[in-house]
């Protein structure tokens, strides 16, 4: 099978870029594959293809643009001229733009690929129905909430015109299925990035680092955790450093350096930027735990398999899906209301003086991440395009 992976990918920063990493690292170790043709976005700097594993041969052309007006035009022509025998989309809504025309006009690439005749799955990382617009930043207005949601309605529909929609958690597949009809939904599990050897669940010397990671400013919010920490700190005397990894989301440009000028006075506050593939496993360790400051969620959750996968203890909202992510696959946390910093310090402050519970949980954790590594869920993608039918060649008129 010559594959082909419609995303972006490192040092690209547009989101998903990081799992496609992970997707690539793996399905080039699969026997079925023979190339993998990476169709992504355009970057100054050359793909990260530096794997010291033994794999099969990668091709990356890159061929749409982050807020790009013709994406589809540009991916069709790659698509037609690298002529792979299938196509797997790595998306969420505001994959390919974060303004709203270029954003859902890029949607429409799956269905494009598939009337090309080539086997096209896509992977849909969230959905509408699961995504609070006021907190993901989108909107506050009622009604502008009404005309997102009618339009975000009619692009799944669109996203569906794909030869199947992999989702990672199984109520979405319920959601798709119930609403939209849809007969063409599989569930296929976010997975485990790494699995290292397990971890001797012991803390580095200096401070006990409570860690948050991701990218902040819409429904992930540092106030909360930093206040908690602060809280934990005055009630236990104990020597705690709080760790906020990564960036702004691009809804909230400034965030993070507006949170740096509030809590000045707070010590031991770090703010790592962004962090690198290669520094990832490093800030994991190093923590005692980590943290969710989320007020909603928009899908299943990297940075929890990531946690579970370096045998760490989760700090995590009493929300839905998050909840029905630790049900399906075997995590536990310690939770706490959404937004409440008391609810978050007491948390926080259980695996700050119960060292055996928290390695207990972090233990916990390490078993569910191990389970579900990238190699079984790109054996799933594979099986997935092996169960289509044969697809025809077709020439398919796409502008030179």
């Amino acid at each position: 099978m010559k594959l082909a992976i419609v995303t972006a990918y490192p040092p690209s920063k547009v989101t998903l870029n990081e799992y496609a990493y992970h997707l690539v690292k793996h399905f080039r170790q699969q026997e079925e594959v023979t190339e993998l043709v990476l169709l992504t976005d355009t970057t100054p700097e050359a793909a990260d293809l530096a794997f010291e594993e033994d794999g099969c041969k990668i091709t990356v052309k890159q061929c749409w643009k982050f807020n790009g007006m013709f994406n589809v035009l540009s991916i069709a022509k790659a698509v037609k001229a690298t002529q792979p025998d299938a196509v797997l989309y790595n998306l969420q809504f505001m994959k390919f733009g974060d303004k709203k025309v270029p954003a859902a006009l890029g949607l429409f690439s799956p269905w494009v690929t598939k009337l090309m005749k080539v086997k096209t799955i896509v992977l849909l990382h969230n959905i509408m129905e699961a995504v609070d617009l006021s907190s993901a930043g989108f909107t506050e207005n009622k009604w502008k909430s009404k005309i997102f949601n009618f339009i975000g309605e009619t692009l799944t529909r669109v996203v569906l015109q794909a030869d199947q929609v992999a989702v990672t958690i199984q109520k979405y597949v319920d959601i798709l299925e119930e609403k939209y009809a849809a007969n063409n939904c599989i569930l296929i599990p976010h997975g485990t990035f790494e699995i290292p050897a397990e971890p001797d669940y012991s803390l580095p010397e200096g401070p006990m680092k409570i860690m948050t990671f991701g990218k902040f400013g819409t429904y992930k919010k540092v106030e909360v955790m930093i206040e908690a920490v602060e809280k934990v700190r005055q009630s236990t005397g104990r020597d705690l450093e709080i760790v906020i990894a990564g960036t702004d989301n691009p809804n909230v440009p400034g965030y993070l350096e507006s949170m740096k000028k509030k809590y000045s006075h707070v010590p031991q506050l770090t703010f790592t930027g962004y962090v690198e593939e290669e520094e990832v496993p490093v800030i994991f360790r190093e923590s005692a735990m980590v943290v969710f400051p989320y007020t909603s969620t928009t899908g299943s959750s990297g940075v929890l398999h990531q946690a579970g996968s370096y045998g760490k203890a989760v700090v995590m909202p009493d929300l839905g899906d998050l909840s029905t992510l630790m049900e399906d696959e075997g995590y536990v946390a310690e939770l706490f209301l959404p937004s409440n910093v008391d609810s978050l310090a007491l948390s926080i402050k259980r695996f700050v003086l119960d060292t055996e519970y928290r390695n207990h949980v972090a233990k916990v954790n390490y078993e569910a991440a191990t389970a579900m590594p990238m190699s079984v869920i790109t054996k799933m993608y594979i099986d997935a395009f092996k169960s289509q039918p044969a697809t025809v060649d077709a020439d398919f008129p796409v502008a030179a």
